[in-house]
């Protein structure tokens, strides 16, 4: 059954000027801007299309496309009409509305993914590549023959490849997702024109800036779009995926260092500094010249200037804010570490005097004599007991003096003797009168 045709004969002037409002809108103000994604990029009304040209779309053998085709502003469409090529649960369209309003937000997605800041430039080789979500960019980008590329990522993932020049996927090839990826989310900026290679297995939706041609046999899941030139099939198999959703974009604009100077830092002493700058997204801050002081470093990520600071000094710095803009900001700072300030040792305090030790003393010694009695003479002696003798040293108010004692036992003994001499005497004088 030939799928329905819808054609007319719109005027070139009204598919320009849509074109012309759609990328002033989208790149009107974006003089210092880059444009970073955070869904996939929006095609629109060109999201129901699997196959949409410019100039020609030529098909040779059965191909299926299940979804629409579409062509604007050309009008020649070959191998659809009367087959072999069918056409499954979507229309033909050319030279229409539907396939104008297509081209026109086809070429605005191509100017969005376009815009992109890369996460990884250079590219030319894809095989054996795992891509993680994001942007990857090169010239002419090639995928060899039996190669394989792989994308690991979420259903909420996407990927955007620019090809600045051509894009060509040899034959044979393979393409795999895992961790729940899909096609939808898969877009293919081509500066010029796509070759898909025979019996290749692509995925995702190519928007080429030219052409797009896919060989023998090969399998498409996503779409193919040329903006400028035609699109030539050859027994292909073309599903245009599901919408993983409607996409969007967000503005970047240029980041700007807001902070005032850094406070003054101490030696020994926790410091910490917040580094801010305006802009979207936010930036990330690296010190591009001069030198931290000692013992402070610079989180990246959040700015904070921390640590606890080592040697004084002043130190001049220039940090840099980079948020993915083609413009960064840079600002020069000035941090002075002092010393630390000198804290006295404490002042010796008075304590009481220690009691002194007690010395000690050496013998005493006394002796007595006495004449006998009774006409007899006799003698006596005694001696004193050696006793301690004092230090010299004062007495501690709870002590006593050991000489005072050993003075009164002497006083004792010779009174002793004295009283004994004495009695002698007296005998003796007794007898001489009788």
């Amino acid at each position: 059954m030939a799928p329905s045709v819808h054609s007319s004969a719109l005027p070139r002037s009204a598919a320009t000027l849509g074109l012309a409002a759609v990328l002033a809108l989208a790149f009107g103000s974006a003089a210092h801007a880059d444009i970073i994604i955070d869904g996939p990029v929006n095609l629109g009304r060109a999201a129901t299309f699997a196959v949409l040209g410019d100039e020609t779309v030529t098909n040779t053998g059965p191909t299926v496309v299940n979804g629409d085709v579409g062509l604007s502003p050309g009008t020649s469409v070959t191998g659809f009409t009367e087959g072999p090529g069918v056409i499954v649960g979507g229309e033909l369209y050319v030279n229409v509305e539907e396939a104008e309003d297509a081209q026109t937000d086809a070429s605005a997605a191509f100017g969005v993914a376009d815009s992109l800041t890369p996460q990884e430039s250079g590219i030319t080789q894809l095989d054996g590549r795992s891509l993680t979500p994001g942007v990857y960019s090169g010239g002419a980008i090639d995928l060899a023959e039996n190669g394989d590329l792989a994308f690991s990522g979420s259903a909420e993932s996407v990927w955007v490849i620019q090809a600045d020049s051509s894009l060509t996927i040899g034959s044979a090839t393979v393409m795999t997702f895992s961790g729940g990826a899909s096609a939808c989310n898969v877009f293919w900026k081509v500066g010029s024109s796509a070759t898909i290679g025979s019996a290749a297995q692509f995925a995702g939706t190519v928007i080429a800036g030219e052409s797009v041609t896919a060989n023998t046999s090969a399998v498409i899941a996503g779409r193919l779009l040329a903006l400028t030139g035609a699109v030539t099939l050859d027994s292909n198999l073309i599903t245009a995926p599901e919408p993983c959703g409607a996409g969007s974009t967000t503005e970047t604009t240029t980041p700007e260092i807001i902070s005032d100077a850094p406070d003054d830092g101490t030696v020994g002493t926790e410091y910490a500094f917040d580094i801010e700058a305006d802009g979207t997204p936010d930036s990330s801050f690296t010190v591009v010249d001069g030198a931290l002081p000692p013992g402070l470093e610079l989180d990246s990520d959040t700015g904070t200037l921390s640590g606890t600071p080592t040697t004084p000094g002043s130190y001049d710095v220039t940090v840099e804010a980079d948020n993915g803009d083609s413009v960064t900001d840079t600002e020069s700072y000035t941090i002075v570490i002092v010393a630390a300030a000198v804290v006295p040792a404490p002042a010796p305090t008075d304590g009481p005097t220690p009691a002194p030790l007690p010395g000690s003393g050496g013998d005493g010694s006394g002796d007595g004599s006495g004449d006998g009695s009774d006409g007899g003479d006799g003698s006596g002696g005694g001696s004193g007991t050696s006793g301690a003798g004092g230090s010299g040293e004062p007495l501690a108010v709870t002590g006593s003096e050991s000489t005072v004692p050993i003075i009164a036992g002497t006083l004792v003994l010779l009174a002793g003797i004295a009283l004994t001499t004495v009695a002698g005497l007296r005998g003796r004088t007794s007898r001489t009168a009788r």
